[in-house]
């Protein structure tokens, strides 16, 4: 009887993610995530399902990342209002080790690529965002209440602002731009929507 493949699930769900996160979900062949984790095809169905439910679990290990710079920047509340803001993207983007930075987002780079087409998995993506959206919400609406945005600017309009921010600096950064470009670009989104 033929011994079963041995594996840690988390790095081959790590290695995963960074095929997905630097080449796409559709670049990314069963063929390249076999490569990438090192395990065959079938322990890739047994253990984990499909490509879309491989996608989906690695989304998932994403998002736990996203919630943790979250917790730590913008749900935190020993920051105030814009240097939560701030923070986020700085740790987020800015001052990500420069490999992840070039990587851009995953939830971005899957907005972009032909990922929408999938019903599933664009709902899995917009959910996401969402969720960094709602983070930013809570913020602009502490703003707004403090009378701290542009004069006629609405939290909602504010934290739309700011997620294009967020994912105009990660197209940036995929594209090469150095952390002090990037800083650049944060100091002109935060300009845009406070007193």
């Amino acid at each position: 009887m033929a011994r079963p493949i041995e594996f840690e699930y988390d790095k081959v769900l790590e290695n995963a993610m960074q095929q997905f996160w630097k080449e796409g979900y559709e670049a990314s062949s069963v063929q390249k995530l076999l490569d990438a984790t090192g395990i065959n095809r079938g322990t890739l169905y047994n253990s984990f399902g499909d490509k879309d439910a491989f996608f989906k679990l690695c989304v998932d290990r994403y998002n736990d990342q996203v919630k943790s710079n979250i917790d730590a920047t913008l749900a935190n509340d020993s920051l105030r209002g814009s240097a939560a803001i701030e923070s986020f993207f700085r740790t987020s983007i800015n001052s990500a080790p420069a490999k992840q930075r070039s990587m851009g987002c995953l939830l971005v780079n899957s907005v972009c690529e032909s990922i929408n087409w999938n019903k599933d998995l664009q709902k899995l993506i917009r959910n996401s965002l969402n969720t960094i959206r709602k983070a930013f919400l809570s913020r602009t609406r502490e703003l707004e209440k403090s009378r701290k945005l542009k004069r006629g600017l609405k939290a909602d309009d504010a934290a739309e602002v700011l997620m294009n921010l967020l994912q105009g600096m990660y197209v940036s950064a995929r594209n090469g731009r150095s952390p002090k470009h990037l800083e650049t670009l944060l100091n002109s989104g935060m300009a845009s929507i406070l007193k």
